[in-house]
C-alpha cells in the first residue's frame, strides 16, 4: 500500500476503536497503556506468542526481514486474525523514530503484510515525534509525552529493583508481587491524574525503593550476568525466548540497562545532527527541551537509588558518552549505535562482566557496536566475558541456551576463583540488617 493511499486514522475513529500495540516490556507498557489510555485511547497491549506467530510473520514478510520486524508483524496478524477483534473497529499502532532501522520502516512492511491478509482498511498509525506521518484521531502532545515518559521511569525503577531483589528473597515471588502491587497503586494515581511528574513522582519513586529495601533476602555469591543488544530482542521474551526467566533459572542475578538512557540517546545524536550538519532549529529546540525533561527524570531515580547504595544503580547518561567516547565514534548512532557498546562497558565496571548482547541475525547496527566491539571490550578488560546470540526463526532455542551456559560456565569459574572478603554481597546484607 502507497503512503498516499495509506488509511488514515480519524477523530471519530478514535472514539470507538481499538489499537493494538506489540508487548515489549511488560512492567512499562502496562504503566504507559494506562497514560495513554487516560489520554483517550483505548490501547490493547498484545501479549499471543507461540509458535503461530512466528509463522504468520514467515508467511506475510519476506524471510530475510530482521526477526524483531517478522515478531512484529507475526503478532499483529495473528491478533487480527484470531483475537477475536473487529476489522472494522481495530487499528494498529507502531512507533518511527525518524532513524534508518527498525522502528522507522516497520510501519510500511506492517501495512504491506495486512493488506496482503486482507485486513487493508485496518489503519496503522504512526507514533513518532518527528512529523513523518500525521493522523488527525491520534496525536502525542508534549504534555501527554511528559507523562509517558515518566511512566517508563517507574518502569525503569521497578526493573532495577526486582532484578536485584528477585534473585536473594527469602520467600519466593515477593519481588513479583511487589512490582504487581505497585503497578496496580500506579495506575490507581495515574486515573486520578496523579503521580506522574513533581514532587509525587519523587515520592513514589522513594517508596519504592523502601518497599524493595524491606524485603528479606539471603545474600550469597551469585554469577551476574547483563543483557544488551537491539532494543526489541533485548526486552522482549517473545524475541528473546525469555531471556530473563531462563538467567534466573541459572540462578544468576541480572541487569538489563534501562529505557531511558536509550530515550536520552534518541534526542541527543538529533543535537549531535544540528550542531554538524544543521537543519530545522525548532526541531533542536524541541529535542534540546526533551532532553532536559529525560535528564531531569533521570536525575531524580538516581537521587533515590544513592539512598540505598547496596543496590546497584546505572550510571548517569553523561557517563555513559564519556565511556565510550575514543571507542567507537558518536556518529555511530544507527540503531542502539555508541549506545550499546557504552552499555557493556558500565556493566563491566559495575561488576556485571558476563553480558549477553542479544541480537537477531543480520543486525548490522548490532553486529557493529555489539558484537563487533567485543574483542575490543575484552583486551581493555580480560576479565570481562561476552556472548552474542543470534535470534532468528531458524536458530533453536536449545543451541542459544548451550552457548548461554557457556558463557555461565566461564562466569561460575571466575566466582569460585574470586577471594572472599565479605564483598558486596556481605556489605548488602549488612546493610539491610
Amino acid at each position: 500500500m502507497s503512503r498516499q493511499n495509506r488509511v488514515i486514522f480519524t477523530r471519530k475513529m478514535r472514539r470507538d476503536y481499538k489499537i493494538l500495540m506489540p508487548m515489549m516490556l511488560p512492567i512499562h507498557f502496562t504503566l504507559l497503556q494506562r497514560v495513554l489510555k487516560r489520554a483517550g485511547y483505548d490501547l490493547v497491549l498484545l501479549e499471543n506468542d507461540g509458535n503461530r506467530v512466528v509463522e504468520t510473520g514467515l508467511r506475510f514478510v519476506h524471510n530475510d526481514t530482521c526477526y524483531p520486524a517478522l515478531l512484529v508483524v507475526g503478532q499483529m496478524l495473528d491478533a487480527l486474525q484470531n483475537g477475536g477483534y473487529d476489522p472494522d473497529k481495530t487499528a494498529l499502532l507502531m512507533s518511527q523514530t525518524g532513524g534508518g532501522c527498525r522502528a522507522s520502516n516497520y510501519i510500511h512492511l506492517i501495512r504491506k503484510a495486512i493488506a496482503k491478509a486482507g485486513f487493508a482498511k485496518v489503519p496503522v498509525i504512526s507514533a513518532n515525534l518527528s512529523g513523518m506521518e500525521k493522523n488527525p484521531g491520534f496525536s502525542i502532545t508534549l504534555r501527554v509525552l511528559r507523562k509517558a515518559i515518566a511512566a517508563l521511569v517507574y518502569g525503569d525503577m521497578l526493573m532495577l529493583l526486582a532484578n536485584q531483589t528477585r534473585p536473594y528473597e527469602v520467600v519466593a515471588g515477593t519481588a513479583d508481587l511487589l512490582v504487581q502491587s505497585w503497578q496496580n497503586r500506579l495506575i490507581k494515581q495515574f486515573d486520578s491524574g496523579k503521580g506522574l511528574g513533581g514532587k509525587p513522582l519523587a515520592a513514589n519513586l522513594e517508596a519504592i525503593a523502601s518497599d524493595f529495601d524491606a524485603v528479606e533476602i539471603v545474600m550469597a555469591p551469585k554469577v551476574k550476568v547483563g543483557i544488551v543488544g537491539e532494543i526489541y530482542v533485548k526486552y522482549s521474551k517473545l524475541a528473546n525466548n525469555d531471556l530473563e526467566g531462563f538467567l534466573a533459572s541459572q540462578d544468576c542475578e541480572v541487569m538489563v540497562p534501562g529505557v531511558l538512557s536509550f530515550m536520552i540517546f534518541s534526542v541527543d545524536h538529533r543535537i549531535e545532527d544540528h550542531s554538524l550538519y544543521g537543519g530545522n532549529p525548532f526541531k533542536r529546540l524541541l529535542a534540546v527541551w526533551l532532553k532536559k525533561m529525560f535528564l531531569k527524570l533521570e536525575a531524580n531515580m538516581l537521587t533515590v537509588l544513592r539512598r540505598y547504595p547496596h543496590f546497584t544503580a546505572p550510571s548517569p547518561f553523561s557517563h555513559l558518552k564519556e565511556l565510550a567516547e575514543g571507542i567507537i565514534g558518536y556518529g555511530n548512532k544507527m540503531g542502539e549505535g555508541w549506545l550499546l557498546t557504552a552499555e557493556m562497558l558500565e556493566l563491566i565496571s559495575l561488576g556485571y562482566g558476563n553480558i549477553v548482547c542479544a541480537q537477531p541475525f543480520g543486525c548490522l547496527p548490532n553486529h557493529i557496536s555489539g558484537k563487533g566491539m567485543i574483542h575490543k571490550l575484552h583486551a581493555m578488560h580480560p576479565n570481562s566475558n561476552i556472548v552474542a546470540i543470534d535470534y532468528d526463526p531458524s536458530a533453536t532455542r536449545v543451541n542459544q541456551e548451550n552457548r548461554i551456559k557457556l558463557m555461565l560456565a566461564v562466569g561460575r569459574e571466575a566466582l569460585d576463583c574470586a577471594p572472599v572478603s565479605g564483598g558486596a554481597a556481605a556489605q548488602a546484607q549488612a546493610a539491610r540488617a
